[in-house]
C-alpha cells in the first residue's frame, strides 16, 4: 500500500485544497507557480517520506535509462540491419521515424490523462506495451521489414506514456535546489542510456553473431523495472512539493490548458529550442556511428561490410563518449544553473543557448575532419556532445518552474510532440533521403557513399544555430515571468493564510 492514499481510483477527484483560480482578477494558469526559489522550504515534511521519494526516484531513473538504451540499440546495429534487410539509408532511417511518430502522436493523449488520472497506472500500462512490442521486434525475419517498422511504432506508445509523465512526478516529490539536482540526475540518463544502447546493441550482436539479440536485452531488464514501479513508485498529489503535501486541484478543459501554454512566452521559446536540439541530436545519434564506419572505409583502414556481423568498433566508442559527456555535461549544466541563477535570473536559457551555439563549430569540424583523422574526429565529438549535454537537465527544469503543477503533464506532452514532430521524427530520415539523393549520382562508388552522408549532415549545424537563437530569445521573458510568479504566490499565500488579527484586548491596551 502507498502512504496517504496514493493508490487511488482510476479517476482522481479529491476535494479541492488549493486553487489557483480563487484569487479575484487572476485567471487559473495565468502565471506559473513552481519557480524553484519560491517553493515551499525543503525543511517542511512532505506527505511522502524522503526515503520513499528517493526510492521512487531511483526506479524512475532506471526505467528512463532502459527507455533510451532501447531507443538507440537500433543505431548501434544499423550496419547489420541494413545488410540483413538489404535496405538504403532512407529506408533504414524509417525505423527511427515511425517510432518517433507514434511517440509524438500519443504524447498529447498521455499528457491529458496524466493531468487528470492516476499517473502510476498510466505508466504501468505503457511500460507493458513497451516490453511486449520491443521483445516481439527481436524475432522479425529478413522478409518482414515492414513488421519490424510496425513494432517499432508500437514501442513508441509505451515510451510516450513514461516520458510524458515521469518528470511531473519528480516535480511533485521534490522542491527547491533538491528538485534541480533530481531533474539533473533523471535527464543525465538520456545520454547515458543512449550511449549504453550503442554499447549493449553492438556488444550483443558481436557476442552472439546475430543482431536480433541486441533487441532482447532491454525488455528483459524492463521486466525488473515494471515490478519495481508497481511496488515502489508512488503517485503524489499534483503540486505536493510546492504545497507541503496539500496538492493543487483545479478543473480546466484541455483547450484552456493549451491556450495558457501558448501565452507562456518562456515555455514557447524554450520549446522551440528543445525542438532544434531534438532535430540535431536525433540526426547525429542515428548516423554518426555509420558515418565513422564509412570514414574508416574511405581511409582504407577497414573493408566495407558485406556480411554480418559488421565491425562494431565505432558504436562502442561513440557509445562510451556519449555516456561520459552525458554525465559530465548534465552535471556541469546543473552546477552552472545553481551557481548563476540567483545572480543572473535568465541563466538557464542562456546556458542552453551557449551550449547549442558552442557545439556548432565542433559539428562542422567533425563532418570535415572524419575523412582524414578519426582520432581528431572523436575529440570534437566529445566536446560537441559535452556542450549539447549542458541542456538536458536545465531545459527540463525550465519547464517545471514556468508551468503550474496541474498542467505540467500537458506541457511535457506538447513539448515532446512538437519537438519530435519537427525534430528527431524527421531528421534521421531527412538526412538519409539527402544522402541517397547525392549518392545516386555515383551509386557504385564506396567513397561517394561516405561523402554523400557527409554533405547531408551539413544540415545539422545550421539547425544548431537556430536552436541557440531560440534559447536566447527565452532569456527576454523568463525574468519577467519569475517576477509575475512572485506576485501571484504572494497573493495566493495572503488569501489562503491571512495574517492573524490582533486581539481586542491588545489593540485597546492602555499604555501607562
Amino acid at each position: 500500500m502507498e502512504p496517504n492514499g496514493s493508490v487511488e481510483s482510476s479517476k482522481e477527484n479529491p476535494a479541492p485544497r488549493r486553487s489557483l483560480s480563487s484569487s479575484p482578477g487572476l485567471q487559473y494558469g495565468a502565471l506559473v507557480n513552481s519557480v524553484t526559489s519560491l517553493t515551499t522550504p525543503e525543511s517542511q515534511i512532505p506527505t511522502i517520506s524522503n526515503r520513499r521519494a528517493y526510492v521512487a526516484m531511483a526506479v524512475l531513473c532506471y526505467i528512463n535509462l532502459l527507455n533510451y538504451m532501447e531507443r538507440y540499440t537500433i543505431a548501434g546495429v544499423l550496419l547489420n540491419i541494413q545488410t540483413f534487410f538489404n535496405i538504403s539509408d532512407s529506408t533504414a532511417a524509417l525505423l527511427q521515424t515511425v517510432f518517433i511518430c507514434s511517440f509524438l502522436l500519443l504524447a498529447p493523449l498521455f499528457g491529458y490523462l496524466g493531468d487528470r488520472y492516476n499517473r502510476k497506472y498510466i505508466m504501468i500500462g505503457g511500460l507493458c506495451v513497451w516490453l511486449l512490442t520491443a521483445a516481439a521486434s527481436s524475432f522479425v525475419t529478413e522478409s518482414y521489414f515492414w513488421l519490424l517498422a510496425l513494432l517499432r511504432a508500437l514501442v513508441g506508445i509505451g515510451e510516450a506514456s513514461y516520458s510524458t509523465i515521469a518528470p511531473t512526478i519528480i516535480g511533485d516529490l521534490f522542491t527547491g535546489g533538491k528538485r534541480s539536482i533530481m531533474i539533473c540526475i533523471f535527464y543525465i540518463f538520456i545520454p547515458v542510456g543512449s550511449g549504453l544502447g550503442y554499447i549493449v546493441g553492438a556488444g550483443s550482436a558481436s557476442l552472439t553473431g546475430d543482431w536480433h539479440w541486441a533487441l532482447r536485452i532491454t525488455p528483459i531488464m524492463g521486466v525488473v523495472g515494471l515490478i519495481l514501479m508497481i511496488f515502489l513508485c508512488p503517485n503524489p498529489a499534483r503540486g505536493a512539493a510546492e504545497t507541503n503535501g496539500e496538492g493543487v486541484v483545479a478543473e480546466s478543459s484541455y483547450l484552456e490548458d493549451v491556450k495558457y501554454l501558448l501565452k507562456n512566452k518562456s515555455y514557447v521559446w524554450s520549446s522551440l529550442g528543445v525542438t532544434a536540439l531534438a532535430f540535431l541530436t536525433g540526426a547525429l545519434a542515428f548516423w554518426v556511428p555509420t558515418f565513422l564506419s564509412r570514414a574508416h572505409v574511405t581511409q582504407g583502414l577497414r573493408p566495407p561490410c558485406t556480411d554480418e556481423p559488421c565491425d562494431s568498433t565505432d558504436s562502442f566508442i561513440f557509445g562510451g563518449v556519449t555516456v561520459a559527456t552525458g554525465i559530465l555535461g548534465g552535471a556541469l549544466g546543473t552546477t552552472m544553473s545553481r551557481t548563476f541563477r540567483d545572480k543572473v535570473p535568465y541563466a538557464d536559457p542562456l546556458i542552453c543557448g551557449v551550449g547549442m551555439l558552442g557545439s556548432v563549430p565542433c559539428i562542422f569540424i567533425i563532418i570535415f575532419v572524419a575523412a582524414s583523422s578519426i582520432p581528431a574526429t572523436y575529440v570534437f565529438i566529445f566536446f560537441g556532445e559535452l556542450l549539447l549535454s549542458l541542456n538536458w537537465a536545465v531545459m527540463a527544469d525550465i519547464l517545471l518552474y514556468v508551468v503550474i503543477p496541474t498542467r505540467r503533464a500537458t506541457a511535457e506532452a506538447l513539448q515532446i510532440s512538437f519537438a519530435h514532430l519537427l525534430g528527431d521524427a524527421g531528421s534521421p530520415y531527412l538526412i538519409g533521403v539527402i544522402s541517397d539523393a547525392i549518392r545516386s549520382s555515383k551509386p557504385g562508388d564506396l567513397n561517394w557513399s561516405f561523402h554523400s552522408l557527409k554533405f547531408s549532415l551539413l544540415l545539422c549545424p545550421f539547425v544548431g544555430i537556430l536552436g541557440g537563437a531560440f534559447f536566447l530569445f527565452t532569456t527576454k521573458y523568463i525574468t519577467e515571468d519569475s517576477k509575475a510568479v512572485l506576485r501571484l504566490i504572494e497573493e495566493e499565500q495572503q488569501q489562503h493564510h491571512p495574517p492573524p488579527q490582533p486581539s481586542i484586548e491588545l489593540s485597546h491596551k492602555i499604555t501607562p
